[in-house]
């Protein structure tokens, strides 16, 4: 028992970091009405500053007081000073977070103050988006990337005994920092007037106004203090462990997310003691597996340590639902346009033809594009569907693509032939679904998007990383009919087009599908209960089946996007489905329009490894400067154009043709 309780407690350094950072989210949430996917990611990247400062470690070229610049296309570092000593690197990497969150704040939030929460939350994705792959650019300016950093840790590296008990001072002394901290802000806003002022400008802009207070100022200064706290979270994490990943660092946002919900976006005590205890937990539960022989061998060495602890709070906050903070929801607020799709059954079949014949006519790196591109806008399509037509913020769509990828591959090894292998793949990838659209019942908005975005953890930890998928390659070529539709061969005719008219037709026929179903009673329905639950509900409409029913229907989408994987790709790894992925998804389906046939297949030209790729000449797997590039359109796009790119061409053309027509009657006339 001591040993458990010994290994528990070694949590709570862990559980101060995720505190401290959920602080910092109710900070931001309180100044400015949005919860910042990005926070985790800011403070990583001032953790990179102070590595930059202090790494003069490495022989050749790196002597260390490099500051690490985070603006893409230009310079990575420039040399600020010689060897500075601790005090110093880290007195700059906190001006410099100071520096970031007052920049983040001006330059992308304030602007969005008054925009839809769904703009809010895409823009803090492409925030996330740019700074991770800024960071991964900056890894080899410095030296640093995922491996192991040659940082001293900032604290005492001795231990506490109670009793027969022994942890790390440095666990205790980053939980004293992490209370300190909820308690200091506490009495800060309960007691002073820039509190005060918060808390104001939290209830009613217009109110504070006309007492004088600028909320501009406020959230100024709150975005400054979480920026900080981010940072110095960061920085002490990174000096423990001894490792900075930009993609791993940056994701530590989802347990604080967590923290921060449970703590109704409001309270700092909450959100610490919440914090502290998923630290606990987690170590305690890893403990608990690597001591458990009777736990099944396919499950992953450190799963449950990263799911359990996840689940127990999606299981939370879908409990607790009804009464968390709904400032993030959808409802109440400018939804993007849904327009209903023009003559689809004319432009769809045109554009799938063109794209048959690209297959047949270019050569094998195009038509490798092009099926990427196809099977990206499939799963996108699942986004327009969920996310909207019905304002269901998903965050697991990618993580059902990869469900259904990886049953296909499991599938087809045991001897399950074509088509059975994928449509059984499918159906399980419904249900999986619609158990984990059963949240939506209760919750919606940002706390959906959270609630999601754990689940999508959840699978990643516990099914994908499993020993028994790892690594699934040789799925047998798909048979019809005696054809051999599969896209992977030997020499010059590898990527065989026959798999991509396969794709193309899989892609036509849901759009056509989901085309129908916005001009149906099922579409209606989607968008009634999209632009207010309990009108629709007064209406007769049953809110909850109506949600799962999107779930559904977009999981079956993602399922199909994921079964083609399964083909497409030549071995199945965990790192495919990652949950920046699903980040990237909505990005990309939002900057081309969220609610929109167009806005998919946008979302496909513009993947990684798609088209557009190969127009640039790049390879499939030089992914960090499209990521990049993608988060600033998609801050650009939220502040701009919250409908979208496809319904700006729109716009444009209707305006155009409305003038042409203008002129012909002008002309006429005379």
């Amino acid at each position: 028992m001591a040993h458990y309780l010994q290994l528990s407690l070694t949590g709570l350094g862990a559980g101060a970091v995720v505190a401290v950072l959920a602080i910092g989210l109710v900070l931001t949430f309180r100044a400015s009405n949005v919860v910042n996917l990005a926070h985790a990611a800011m403070g990583t990247y001032i953790a990179y500053v102070y590595y930059g400062l202090r790494n003069f470690n490495v022989a050749s070229t790196q002597k260390g007081g490099n500051l690490v610049l985070p603006v893409f296309g230009v310079p990575g570092v420039v040399h600020l000073i010689d060897r500075p000593t601790v005090v110093t690197a880290l007195a700059i990497a906190l001006v410099v977070a100071a520096l970031v969150g007052a920049l983040v704040y001006l330059l992308v939030f304030r602007a969005l103050r008054n925009a839809p929460p769904l703009a809010r939350l895409v823009a803090s994705l492409g925030l996330f988006l740019y700074l991770q792959a800024v960071m991964e650019l900056r890894a080899h300016d410095i030296g640093a990337g995922a491996a192991t950093l040659p940082l001293t840790s900032l604290l005492p590296n001795g231990v506490v005994r109670l009793g027969s008990v022994v942890v790390p001072t440095a666990s205790f002394v980053l939980a004293g920092l992490a209370v300190t901290v909820a308690v200091v802000l506490g009495a800060v806003f309960r007691y002073t007037r820039f509190g005060l002022s918060t808390r104001a400008a939290a209830e009613s802009e217009k109110g504070a106004i006309l007492i004088g207070v600028s909320p501009d100022r406020v959230g100024l200064l709150n975005w400054i203090i979480a920026s900080v706290l981010a940072g110095g979270a960061m920085i002490f994490v990174a000096g423990i462990t001894s490792q900075l990943n930009p993609t791993q660092s940056s994701l530590l946002v989802v347990p604080a997310l967590a923290a921060a919900l449970l703590a109704r976006l409001d309270s700092f005590a909450m959100a610490t003691f919440a914090g502290l205890a998923i630290g606990v937990t987690q170590s305690g539960v890893a403990t608990f597996q690597s001591q458990a022989a009777w736990l099944p061998s396919w499950l992953p060495n450190d799963g449950l340590r990263q799911a359990l602890p996840v689940l127990l709070i999606l299981v939370a906050i879908t409990i607790r639902g009804a009464h968390l903070p709904t400032r993030a929801s959808l409802v109440d607020s400018r939804l993007p346009v849904a327009p209903v799709p023009r003559r689809p059954w004319l432009w769809i079949p045109l554009l799938s033809g063109a794209a048959v014949v690209a297959l047949y006519t270019l050569d094998a790196q195009w038509r490798l594009a092009i099926v990427v591109s196809v099977i990206a806008a499939l799963i996108a399509l699942s986004c327009v569907v969920v996310t909207g037509y019905v304002g269901q913020i998903s965050l697991a769509l990618y993580a059902f693509a990869g469900l259904a990828a990886f049953a296909t591959a499991k599938l087809e090894l045991a001897g399950v032939g074509f088509p059975w292998a994928p449509l059984v793949a499918v159906i399980l990838t419904v249900v999986v679904g619609i158990l984990f659209g059963l949240p939506a019942v209760r919750v919606r908005g940002m706390t959906l998007a959270v609630a999601t975005i754990a689940a999508a953890v959840a699978i990643e930890q516990l099914v994908f990383n499993s020993p028994a998928l790892n690594g699934l390659s040789g799925v047998p070529n798909p048979q019809l009919f005696g054809s051999n539709l599969g896209f992977l061969a030997p020499g010059a005719a590898n990527f065989r087009p026959a798999f991509g008219v396969v794709a193309v037709v899989v892609l036509a026929a849901s759009m056509l599908a989901v085309a129908n179903l916005r001009r149906s009673p099922t579409g209606l329905r989607w968008l009634a209960v999209r632009s207010n639950e309990r009108a629709a509900a007064a209406a007769g409409i049953n809110v909850g089946s109506t949600k799962l029913s999107a779930f559904a229907a977009s999981s079956l989408f993602a399922g199909l996007g994921g079964a083609l994987l399964a083909y497409e790709l030549p071995a199945l790894s965990p790192q495919q489905f990652l949950v920046v992925g699903a980040l990237a998804v909505l990005a990309l389906t939002y900057l081309g329009g969220i609610a929109t046939l167009s806005g998919a297949l946008i979302a496909g030209f513009l993947a990684s490894g798609g088209v557009l790729t190969r127009i640039q000449g790049g390879a499939a797997a030089d992914t960090t400067t499209q990521y990049a590039l993608s988060g600033i359109l998609l801050i650009l796009v939220a502040a701009f154009y919250p409908d979208g790119l496809s319904m700006a061409v729109r716009r444009a053309i209707t305006r155009l043709h409305s003038v042409w027509l203008r002129g012909v009657r002008s002309r006429g006339a005379t």
